[in-house]
């Protein structure tokens, strides 16, 4: 068979983690001139953490082919490792293809038997958390994300009906080589798929999308292809690689910052715009500091949100800090209740936004303000959700500070469309020991601020409690603060919480017990983090739903109002008593 791997299971390093299973069979042709190779180097060559999946394709019908294919993936493989690292991934693969190309050019000048050798070359190349392609000929590489399948590289084929099977660029066809380059953003559980034209040339893109989201492991499901490419009548030889992403490195930060410091603060756009290939649908949230739109990318069939900068709010340098921040601390959190930050390819961001995938729902704010208010078992599962989403991120030393239900965000997701929750907004996030807010820089919303904060604290697990808290408290008094809504600039007092009970008297007592601890003025009698919190919720869940407040009286409510009404009653009927005398 004509294929080779060097690592089926690819782990170059810790943190840039994937596996790959591939497959190929000669099919009705009387020989396999496929060639498949996945690796990650090894010490004979230069060691480092890129990862190489290559699936080349013979032209020729005759031995040409097959060594042509055999000779590229090979060939490129080695001269791939063998060159400096710092030459940048575009120049290593240019550089390598271009040799390859070289020495099949001139062999099928040279050979008479090897007249016409060429090949298809389709290269994908992991390295940390972006994709790299190079890419000649009808071989074809995929990615499957989210559900969506899209295909990375054009096929180099005529246009022409009776053309189609005809290349008109492949490796060795020509002296020189143009290849296609492309690079894209990687997520874990990204799935890639490399095939030759026998698998994709008979299987549609939905039928690939279907087998490829089983999410069994890649071996079965590259096996699972090529076998549904033959009885699906494949006249060609079929060969599918599969590489999954499993593990990605941590992002730089100061390559974030870098990245952002050179983009310019350009005015607001509006809907019905088009910025880098985004087109903005609708404005969703105009905030002080930032405008929020739905936009279609253009260029890949997703929506997305787009948050712009407001111009003049703020510094630039705070701008741009809090934006490489988000999209930094995006990327170091995996968790199913915290957005993430898609990262664009290299060049194609023109000015300073962000990019964060379009969830289908609304926000918690939204759905607080709306009759009838949240029953108890669904307002707890919305606790729950929100707890262990800020919880993963005070695990990982980030401190949200700015928690409230403008940022929360109730999503349908997947086929079966099941509730879920998405913790929006990342830029006023606080990291111990790498970064700081200057003296000015005061975060958070006021009414959503642990008293400590306006004291000068920096934030902390606790102050996010606080936040989580009053978030809660609004969730089912139905828009209601605990202390009241706190101003812009002011400094309030946190004397008289108002219970619950209030509001909603239908609710037990356990309930307001624990918002009252979650809210306390003093940091240390609250709860020491928000799994703490999802603790108590989830037990008072199963101790003590039953248990409904009863409505307070007026004395206990406002007792010291109740004894100055008392006091003026009875002065009151003394002084009539004296004057009846």
């Amino acid at each position: 068979m004509a294929m080779k791997a060097h690592n089926s299971e690819l782990k170059p390093d810790m943190t840039l983690e994937v596996r790959a299973g591939f497959a190929s069979e000669t099919g009705k042709r009387p020989a396999n001139e496929d060639y498949v190779a996945a690796c990650t180097g090894g010490a004979e060559r230069r060691l480092r953490q890129d990862v190489l999946a290559v699936v080349a394709d013979g032209m020729g019908g005759g031995p040409g082919g097959r060594l042509a294919a055999e000779t590229s993936v090979r060939s490129f493989v080695d001269a791939y490792y063998s060159l400096p690292e710092t030459l940048g991934v575009d120049r290593l693969a240019a550089r390598s293809l271009a040799a390859v190309n070289r020495w099949i050019h001139a062999q099928g000048q040279q050979d008479p038997a090897l007249k016409g050798m060429a090949t298809t070359f389709s290269a994908l190349i992991l390295r940390g958390r972006s994709a790299h392609l190079a890419h000649v000929g009808d071989t074809r590489i995929y990615r499957l994300r989210e559900h969506v399948l899209q295909r990375l590289t054009q096929d180099h084929v005529h246009a022409h009906p009776d053309m189609r099977h005809v290349l008109y660029r492949a490796v060795g066809l020509e002296a020189s080589v143009r290849a296609d380059y492309a690079v894209h953003d990687v997520k874990t559980h990204d799935r890639f798929l490399l095939c030759s034209d026998g698998v994709h040339g008979v299987l549609s893109d939905a039928r690939l999308r279907a087998i490829l989201e089983a999410r069994a492991s890649p071996q079965e499901d590259a096996q699972c292809l090529i076998a549904e490419a033959l009885q699906a009548g494949s006249q060609d030889n079929a060969t599918a690689l599969i590489v999954d992403v499993v593990g990605l490195p941590a992002a730089d930060r100061e390559q974030m910052e870098s990245a952002f410091a050179g983009l310019p603060i350009a005015d607001l756009p509006k809907a019905g715009n088009v910025v880098d290939g985004f087109r903005l649908l609708e404005i969703i949230s105009d905030g002080r500091y930032s405008r929020l739109f739905r936009a279609e990318d253009t260029l890949s069939p997703r929506e997305v949100i787009l948050k712009f900068p407001h111009p003049r709010v703020t510094s630039e340098a705070h701008y741009r800090r809090a934006f490489a921040r988000e999209a930094w601390v995006a990327a170091q959190v995996r968790s199913p209740g915290v957005t993430q930050v898609i990262e664009l390819p290299p060049g194609r961001q023109t000015q300073l936004y962000s990019i964060m995938p379009y969830y289908t729902g609304e926000s918690l704010e939204k759905r607080l303000l709306r009759h009838p208010p949240l029953p108890l078992k669904e307002g707890v599962e919305i606790g729950l959700r929100l707890a262990k989403a800020v919880y993963a991120l005070n695990r990982a030393r980030i401190i949200h500070r700015d928690i409230k239900p403008e940022n929360v965000m109730l999503t349908r997701e997947g086929k079966t469309q099941a509730t879920g929750l998405r913790l929006l907004d990342l830029g006023a996030a606080r990291l111990p020991g790498v970064e700081e807010f200057g003296e000015t820089e005061i975060p958070g919303t006021p009414s959503y601020m642990a008293p400590e904060l306006f004291h000068g604290a920096a934030g902390d697990e606790r102050s996010d409690v606080y936040a989580l808290g009053v978030t809660l408290y609004r969730l089912f008094s139905a828009g209601h603060y605990p202390y009241g809504e706190v101003e812009a600039f002011s400094h309030p007092r946190f004397t008289k919480r108002v219970a619950l009970n209030r509001y909603r008297p239908d609710l037990p007592a356990w309930l307001d017990a624990l918002l009252a601890k979650t809210t306390a003025v003093n940091p240390m009698e609250r709860h020491g983090d928000a799994m703490e919190l999802a603790f108590e919720l989830e037990n008072g869940m199963t101790q003590g739903a039953g248990m409904v407040m009863r409505k307070q009286s007026w004395h206990e409510r406002n007792p010291q109002r109740f004894w100055q009404i008392v006091s003026l009653l009875l002065l009151f009927a003394l002084i009539v008593a004296l004057s009846a005398k």
